[in-house]
């Protein structure tokens, strides 16, 4: 494949075709996750796995899955990583298994992983497959750090758990932050910046 094409297909999913704020898929785990974020880099990685294997998994079977059961087995292989995934953070990190456990489970059926799969693995050769899995995986997960790092601060007084200096002296917490709406602000907010920032790049280069 040439390098030329390596970089656009980073670049789509990092950037210009970023799963969270130009197709809005994933937003479901995006808003449960984002109020710590140790479970933002969990659940992060758990979809960067699940996206770069399941694509390259499904790309590499590609010409020997009958059409009319493609949809079963995509769901198959992606459900086979997430087992992996689930056993390995519970392994990791108990603690916070029993909080994000569930939203786990529910990577199978992440409409980044299934769409991409569909979209792009079971049509291309694997190495771009895999390519393009990792950098929507990546570009999921940079957007949920984005948010984390605003949320746990402005909402705990806090950053992966440790307790920031201005919570002892005269910060008081955002209640809302640590709630489903200040997810949904947040997430409104990280969208309107990149897609502003990437049309007025449009408009430069057009």
């Amino acid at each position: 494949m040439p390098a030329q094409n390596a970089r656009e297909i980073f670049r789509n999913g990092l950037l210009g075709d970023n799963p969270v704020y130009r197709q809005v898929l994933g937003i479901c785990s995006a808003l449960a996750v984002t109020n710590l974020l140790a479970n933002t880099l969990l659940m992060g990685f758990g979809v960067i796995f699940t996206t770069t294997l399941s694509n390259w998994t499904v790309s590499l079977l590609r010409n020997y899955t009958p059409r009319r059961v493609r949809m079963i087995a995509q769901v198959l292989i992606i459900a086979s990583y997430v087992m992996m995934v689930d056993i390995m953070i519970r392994a990791w990190a108990p603690d916070i298994h029993r909080f994000i456990g569930p939203y786990v489970g529910l990577i199978i059926t992440n409409c980044i992983i299934m769409g991409r799969a569909e979209a792009f693995a079971g049509k291309n050769p694997p190495w771009p497959s895999l390519l393009d899995g990792l950098a929507c995986g990546l570009g999921y997960t940079l957007v949920l750090i984005a948010i984390a790092v605003v949320r746990e601060p402005l909402g705990f007084g806090t950053l992966l758990g440790y307790t920031l200096p201005a919570r002892d002296l005269w910060w008081h917490s955002w209640t809302i932050m640590v709630m489903p709406p200040g997810a949904f602000f947040m997430l409104a907010i990280v969208t309107w910046f990149a897609r502003s920032q990437l049309d007025q790049k449009q408009e430069k280069t057009t």
